[in-house]
């Protein structure tokens, strides 16, 4: 821990944030409700349904476009990872790069190899663009994410041999 001159009410929060990502020592831990423990598809699965959750709640709030297509794009990612995971020997550490989500969307069939690339490219192009640069979201911008989200979703849903999973009925 930095003994410098960062104010301490950061490097408290920051010993606090670390210190619960580790899970030691807390006694009975808190999950998410909603999220499945039972194997990595269905979790990844259930985070997606839980992010369109949230989409429809920020939704309803009017104005959050940048977090709403944060979240969407999340939700793509999560839902095309339950879909791999489900149906091949995928694991979850092969999805650590986002745009590897949509490379193996094609290459495990869930997506042709155009759909696939446009929405590898929609994530280079424009998440990087809303999220880190200087460009304003539109509230067109994330209502469309939106649809996209929850179209991926439900897809990718109806692909997976193993149903009542979904979080969205």
């Amino acid at each position: 821990m930095s003994s410098g001159s960062d104010p301490s009410s950061v490097l408290a929060a920051l010993e606090r944030a670390q210190d619960a990502f580790e899970m030691v020592g807390r006694g009975r831990t808190e999950f998410e409700d909603g999220i499945s423990a039972d194997a990595d598809w269905k979790t990844q699965l259930t985070k997606a349904c839980r992010l369109l959750e949230v989409v429809d709640t920020l939704q309803a709030q009017d104005g959050y476009y940048t977090a709403v297509i944060e979240v969407c794009f999340g939700a793509i990612e999560r839902s095309i990872e339950a879909y791999a995971l489900s149906m091949t020997t995928d694991t979850l550490q092969d999805f650590q790069d986002h745009q590897f989500s949509y490379e193996r969307a094609h290459q495990i069939g869930l997506f042709e190899r155009q759909t696939a690339e446009e929405m590898k490219n929609l994530y280079s192009e424009n998440r990087t663009e809303s999220y880190y640069g200087g460009g304003r979201p539109t509230e067109e911008q994330a209502d469309a994410m939106t649809e996209l989200a929850i179209a991926v979703h439900q897809f990718a849903v109806s692909q997976i041999r193993e149903g009542g999973v979904c979080l969205c009925d």
